[in-house]
């Protein structure tokens, strides 16, 4: 699948489910189980290769910012959400994650506590795959290695926070009055 046809899926399955990111996965699973096995395979591979490529220790720090915290599973949820935001989120968050700071929910979230997790969007291929065949998804080959993170950083050290992610760190570290 190439990233134009990924990103497309998920412009549409965006379109009428009201922002809530379990229903942008829910439209994202009928869609792509009305396609051809290959392509969900392809979808499965695709969304591999924008999982790696996200896998970045700032990006790690913006969602431990967000959510008040972000294990190695919530980390992975984190960009199932963020995936739920579109292609232009994404890739900006991935470019700048103090980026996310801009985003109105975002803002919002530091006087209300949202977190922002989609674990449903993670396994959308593995659903559509068992919806539209009726068995398990074909192991999804590694298109890289994730990548090492030695740039790890305390995110709890307020003032890292603040260097690394100046935008993100004035809303939670130091979140607004209400």
């Amino acid at each position: 699948m190439r990233t134009e046809d990924f990103w497309q899926l998920i412009e549409s399955a965006r379109a009428g489910a009201g922002g809530e990111p379990a229903a942008v996965a829910a439209r994202a699973v009928a869609l792509l189980a009305e396609r051809d096995p290959a392509e969900i395979i392809g979808y499965a591979e695709h969304q591999r290769r924008v999982l790696v490529a996200s896998y970045k220790v700032d990006l790690w720090g913006a969602a431990y910012l967000i959510n008040g915290g972000a294990s190695d599973d919530g980390f992975e949820y984190f960009r199932g959400w963020l995936m739920t935001q579109g292609r232009a989120v994404f890739a900006g968050a991935v470019a700048d994650p103090d980026s996310l700071a801009e985003l109105p929910q975002v803002r919002a979230a530091a006087l209300s506590g949202e977190e922002f997790e989609c674990e449903d969007m993670l396994v959308v291929a593995w659903e559509a795959y068992r919806k539209a065949t009726a068995a398990e998804l074909p192991a999804v080959r590694e298109p890289v290695a994730v990548p090492d993170l030695n740039d790890f950083w305390d995110f709890d050290d307020e003032e890292e926070a603040r260097r690394r992610l100046p935008r993100l760190a004035t809303l939670f570290v130091e979140p607004p009055e209400e």
